[in-house]
């Protein structure tokens, strides 16, 4: 497959705070791939950089073939933005804010027209398309910014954050609006911090760290190298955490409870209930979340 993003030695210096560490990846045609990272992990400034907002310090990039420090304007015309923040214009309708974006890139008027009324009901807003952006729900506004970012018909889109703050519905129905858009063959990069969102849309991705790449891969590959098939709660109380201690079996201690990463878990379930008597007990499948927990800790981020 054809590489559209491709990054050696990505580095983005700020004075002397580096806020990105040399860090390499590379996205092929039609993936879906992620970036996932604590705040201030480095994320954020390595879409900047893709997108052609921020220049590199160090390294090579490449963005659909091209260098965004020589070729920016030729890559943002083929490019689809969603920024974390919805930026529309709040006077406009919904149809006036699609309208004046496909200006910018020279979109012919029956062109246009005919692209933006498709748009509007891809994200189920041609009945809303006349109201005034102020009056629209925050979930409305960001299916719109979605819409907008797809008036030019782009090749790749980057997202950032694309569903925070909606409801189960909206953000639903944009992880199904996303699906349907890699399946025409486009490319998609995306922040987020909804490991659950991660794990049903992104092909491959990155945990980053401290301006660095952690791990890389497809979700289920790090659930399984990095945790293991399924998580075993127990009390952590003196006796479980004796029993598990004495036989050599790693947990991670969690409020009250013992999280015990197994690929064995009726092993460790006998052997539990065998020296600690009635205990309670659960077992679930090893997620997303237990993986950037263990890698990133469970401290609170600024």
């Amino acid at each position: 497959m054809q590489e559209v993003i491709r990054a050696e030695n990505l580095e983005k210096r700020f004075g002397d705070f580096v806020a990105v560490k040399g860090v390499d990846f590379s996205i092929t045609e039609g993936e879906a791939f992620g970036f996932l990272g604590p705040n201030g992990a480095g994320k954020t400034t390595t879409m900047r950089m893709v997108q052609c907002v921020s220049p590199r310090s160090r390294g090579d990039l490449e963005v659909l073939g091209m260098d965004p420090a020589t070729h920016a304007r030729e890559i943002k015309a083929l490019l689809g933005v969603v920024p974390q923040e919805d930026n529309l214009d709040p006077e406009l309708t919904g149809y006036e804010n699609l309208r004046t974006y496909a200006r910018y890139f020279g979109i012919p008027g029956e062109e246009a027209e005919e692209r933006i009324a498709r748009l509007l009901a891809f994200v189920q807003m041609e009945k809303k398309q006349d109201v005034v952006i102020e009056h629209l729900s925050g979930g409305m506004k960001r299916r719109l910014v979605l819409a907008r970012a797809l008036v030019n018909d782009p090749r790749l889109l980057v997202l950032d954050e694309p569903t925070t703050g909606l409801d189960p519905q909206a953000r639903h129905l944009i992880w199904d609006q996303l699906r349907g858009l890699q399946a025409e063959g486009r490319t998609i990069v995306l922040t987020t911090h909804y490991m659950e969102e991660a794990e049903r849309l992104c092909d491959r991705l990155v945990i980053m760290d401290h301006g660095g790449i952690l791990v890389e891969g497809s979700p289920a590959d790090l659930i399984g190298r990095t945790i293991g098939r399924q998580i075993l709660e127990a009390e952590a109380v003196p006796l479980v955490l004796s029993c598990l201690e004495r036989h050599g079996i790693e947990y991670d201690l969690v409020g009250g409870s013992a999280l015990v990463p197994t690929d064995e878990p009726v092993r460790v379930t006998e052997a539990l209930l065998e020296e600690c008597g009635a205990i309670r007990l659960a077992t679930r499948p090893a997620t997303l979340e237990d993986v950037f927990l263990k890698l990133t800790g469970r401290r609170l981020r600024e």
